[in-house]
């Protein structure tokens, strides 16, 4: 489809064999989509499922979305992630994101203390091991003087979940652009878009992606397919960085945001996504109706022929 590049979403509800995962990369990439995005939640590591994707794929690119921050020092995390480019042979793509208090403190027991102060400093470091090859330094949160030296081409590209205003300054100054989730097309045109581009634009950097990512099912029962996304997609609404983009666009539930309906609907919502500014579409189809697994093949064809298109 012109103007947008359509990806798709790996589902990875946990505990799925690692094999049935690799076999979903490589359907994403005959089926032609432009990329495939890896969540990094509670199955596999996302980074070495792309590294893995990556060795049997030659064309698609391979991105996460997005891996956790706090878990993972920055030197360590970059030393993966320019592996993993090595891997995939220049297809990579580094989404990261400092996840969720809920994730942070109440299951791991760190800190969430300044989130938006915490990426920023984390990315700071990453990019100069990625241009320098080396590190010295010093912020309130990391002080780091470390070398790192991985053969892997250029490193990746950076991308940052960017959903608030300081956030979003972040993924244009350091970063390589945002990755969005639970973000409608009114909140990316008038706020996330311009807040991106325009820190780009102040920072003398290249005009950033924006990912636009979103549940997506191809159904003759739009209003049965926002119910079942509100119900599968319940705990979004109740994270405070989702909240804040579903209050945004002004909607009550995950499933407002849902795109759904035939393939008409579907065309026309992702051309909504470009024309407010959204350079990549990643789709997360999503089971609806007594057929499951037929309701996620249709939803996978029809979008594997946009991203042909």
């Amino acid at each position: 489809m012109r103007g947008i590049r359509i990806g798709v979403g790996v589902a990875d509800s946990g505990g799925m064999p690692l094999d049935a995962l690799l076999a979903q990369i490589r359907g994403a990439e005959q089926a032609g989509f432009h990329s495939v995005w890896i969540p990094n939640i509670f199955g596999m590591d996302a980074m070495t499922l792309a590294a893995l994707g990556g060795r049997e794929t030659s064309r698609i690119e391979l991105g996460t979305a997005v891996v956790p921050t706090h878990s993972r020092h920055p030197v360590y995390a970059a030393q993966q992630a320019f592996t993993t480019q090595a891997a995939c042979a220049g297809r990579f793509v580094f989404g990261l994101g400092p996840s969720h208090k809920l994730v942070i403190e109440n299951m791991l027991g760190l800190s969430y203390a300044h989130p938006a102060l915490h990426v920023e400093e984390y990315l700071r470091v990453v990019t100069d091991l990625a241009r320098d090859g080396k590190t010295a330094f010093q912020g309130r949160l990391y002080r780091v003087n470390a070398p790192l030296n991985v053969a892997c081409g250029s490193p990746p590209p950076v991308l940052i979940g960017a959903l608030g205003p300081r956030m979003r300054r972040v993924a244009g100054a350091l970063a390589d652009g945002t990755i969005t989730w639970m973000t409608g097309r009114r909140t990316l045109a008038e706020q996330v878009g311009p807040g991106v581009r325009a820190a780009a634009r102040e920072a003398g950097r290249p005009e950033p992606r924006v990912v636009a990512g979103l549940p997506v099912a191809v159904t003759s029962d739009p209003a049965g397919a926002r119910e079942a996304a509100s119900k599968l997609f319940s705990l979004y609404g109740n994270l405070p960085s989702y909240r804040a983009m579903l209050d945004a666009e002004g909607v009550r539930d995950p499933g407002e945001l849902a795109v759904v309906g035939d393939a008409a609907a579907i065309e026309r919502a992702i051309r909504a996504f470009a024309d407010a500014g959204a350079s990549d579409f990643h789709a997360v189809p999503f089971a609806h109706g007594d057929d499951a697994r037929a309701s996620v093949r249709r939803t996978h064809e029809l979008l594997g022929e946009l991203a042909r298109s």
